[in-house]
């Protein structure tokens, strides 16, 4: 009897030390995954996922937003985000100001300008100002990353994805550089985040990567990286957001941006030295979604180098819910040797030093 209840012991610690070392790995894949939500609250859905530690993080859409009182609304459900995360939640959203801003004057929040707007006033005191503002706003109804500043460069002035918006400050590398560095410093000082992009650059685009593929192979220029070099050699590089641009200077395969391992490892990692955190832009984008699986463009993502997928569930025909297929499609990828374990260990790090930043 006393071998047996030995026995009994040892197999009941060594099934607790696989389950725990399961539930390790259910973490770490959860923190890669960033989610959008599809009404005005948070509903029982995406909570749960939360909760699980199945979402890592979670961003924002205008159509996010409360109707009514929403500056309150939205500062309460983010405490319940928080509160619901076991581990500190990344509550995100692309801020940039003017054109591409959800918190409009509408909704009772703060007046913003575009980048293009900026760069035009050649005034580093107005980039400080709107800055700011946007910045404190964040941080006051719980927001602790913006997807800006964009430090695309104006090179195609016909360019529907950055030039029209209004998005780039400059045709400038340099001068980009110097009213992005201000942005992340306001931002810095009310403990927001920033991710700058679209890397390796999407100002000299024709096409739309939202509706399609978007080829920049004869158009791109190297000094469209220079703002990052600049940047990150400053200490002023919080996180990136990838592209899903094709360029086949960068990767003769075509691959798309955020699937490249060329661009993000070789690039942005190694020859830039850049070893933060790395976002994709929405994988739910056509530029992507129209040309491969939802399992390849995922792996490919993670061995890649993206620490974090976003998927925004706000592009049309996306599905309404995708966190468990998300979740067990890398799962999968890991037990099959597709995607090595010790690749999802090297983004669990980078996202748990990001954190250490937001909960402090």
């Amino acid at each position: 009897m006393k071998n047996i209840s030995l026995f009994s012991v040892f197999l009941l610690s060594s099934l607790l030390a696989c389950s725990q070392k399961q539930n390790d790995l259910d973490k770490k894949i959860g923190q890669m995954i960033m989610i959008g939500f599809p009404g005005r609250e948070a509903d029982s859905l995406l909570l749960k996922d939360i909760r699980s530690g199945k979402a890592g993080a979670v961003i924002y859409f205008e159509k996010n937003l409360p109707l009514t009182n929403t500056y309150e609304s939205v500062k309460k459900m983010n405490a319940n985000f928080q509160k619901a995360s076991p581990i500190p939640l990344l509550i995100c959203i692309d801020q940039e100001g003017g054109k591409v801003n959800r918190l409009k004057t509408k909704y009772g929040f703060p007046k913003s300008v575009t980048a293009t707007y900026i760069g035009k006033t050649k005034s580093l005191d107005t980039a400080r100002y709107y800055a700011n503002s946007t910045a404190k706003t964040l941080a006051n109804i719980g927001f602790n990353v913006n997807f800006a500043p964009c430090v695309d460069l104006l090179i195609n002035t016909e360019n529907t994805v950055i030039a029209k918006p209004e998005r780039s400050y400059s045709r400038n590398p340099d001068s980009v550089a110097i009213y992005a560095t201000e942005v992340v410093k306001q931002h810095r000082k009310y403990k927001v985040l920033t991710a700058l992009k679209h890397f390796p650059g999407h100002g000299s685009s024709k096409d739309d990567t939202h509706f399609g593929a978007a080829d920049v192979t004869d158009t791109w220029n190297e000094k469209e990286i220079k703002p990052y070099r600049t940047m990150l050699t400053a200490g002023y590089v919080d996180a990136v957001m990838t592209s899903h641009i094709v360029n086949r200077n960068l990767d003769p395969k075509g691959l798309p941006g955020t699937l490249s391992r060329r661009v993000i490892d070789s690039l942005l990692r190694k020859k830039i030295g850049f070893n933060g955190v790395v976002f994709s832009d929405d994988m739910q984008m056509q530029a992507i979604s129209k040309f491969f699986t939802l399992e390849e463009m995922i792996k490919l993502a993670i061995n890649a180098g993206v620490d974090i997928m976003c998927f925004s569930n706000n592009i049309p025909g996306s599905e309404a819910r995708t966190v468990d297929r998300v979740h067990s499609i890398i799962k999968k990828l890991i037990e099959t040797g597709e995607i090595k374990k010790e690749r999802i260990d090297e983004s669990y790090k980078r996202i748990m030093e990001m954190k250490k930043l937001i909960a402090k």
